[in-house]
């Protein structure tokens, strides 16, 4: 009988192929863009137990992926600094891919709030543009020039918070109680360059980053950078403490219902 792809597979291939992507060495040409915000628009955002930190940081970073024998896909994120019990860290409020399968594995491995954007970097001798878009808006637009190369860094390692869970089949609350991930990432750097550009937001009822407004513009570069990703169940959160901030990940439809 011939194989039914759809039937019961072997042990062998049930690897969980999601993290052995995150645990190779991948390239990606990133743009990376800081700045500083009001710091209570970062307490607002921030489930607890997330903790705002001493700087009210945003990161912006927009990135192309080559993955071999995959096409090329565009990544970006929008994440706020944060802490958890001494731990300092980002906490991301959008992370935009231009592929399902780049959103489906983070989702449901790690608990990234992905969703599918339009996501570009594009570069034209000196000039950089990063770009992410979604339901028909610019909502991020990162441009400049290249203004020089830095010293490369040793390797660097961070930390980024991700709630994991899934919303109850009744519409009331989840399934269980959400687990906090902690998500440790390795990097390496092999070309760094410097960036005078500006950091432009755009009004979006459905990615509402404008409500961080810049306040100070911090350092932009562009890197050429690999990194690899280990997560871990910190332990779990009450439900009723991330049900109010759930529409970080999934788009609220109801203005298009009032209209």
């Amino acid at each position: 009988m011939a194989t039914i792809r759809y039937g019961a597979r072997s042990e062998a291939q049930l690897r969980n192929r999601e993290v052995e992507a995150t645990s190779v060495d991948v390239w990606a040409t990133t743009l990376v863009a800081t700045y500083l915000t009001d710091p209570e628009v970062i307490a607002a955002v921030l489930p607890p137990p997330i903790e705002p930190p001493d700087e009210p940081q945003v990161k912006v970073t927009i990135a192309t992926v080559e993955i071999s024998g995959y096409p090329t896909f565009g990544a970006g994120s929008f994440s706020v600094r944060a802490r958890h019990e001494g731990t300092d860290g980002y906490y991301a409020l959008l992370m935009p891919m231009t592929t399902e399968q780049s959103v489906i594995g983070g989702r449901e491995t790690f608990g990234e709030p992905k969703k599918i954007g339009q996501v570009t970097l594009e570069r034209d001798g000196d000039l950089v543009t990063g770009r992410v878009g979604r339901m028909g808006v610019d909502i991020v637009t990162v441009t400049g020039r290249v203004s020089g190369e830095q010293e490369l860094p040793g390797e660097e390692n961070r930390t980024d918070f991700y709630f994991k869970f899934l919303p109850s089949p009744d519409g009331k609350g989840f399934d269980t109680d959400p687990a906090l991930v902690y998500c440790h990432r390795r990097e390496l750097t092999r070309k760094l360059e410097s960036v005078e550009g500006e950091v432009v937001l755009g009004e979006s009822r459905f990615d509402p980053v404008a409500d961080l407004p810049v306040r100070q513009p911090g350092p932009i570069i562009l890197a050429e950078r690999t990194s690899v990703q280990r997560g871990e169940i910190h332990g779990t959160v009450p439900g009723e403490w991330l049900r109010p901030f759930v529409h970080q990940r999934y788009d609220d439809l109801s203005p298009v219902g009032e209209e």
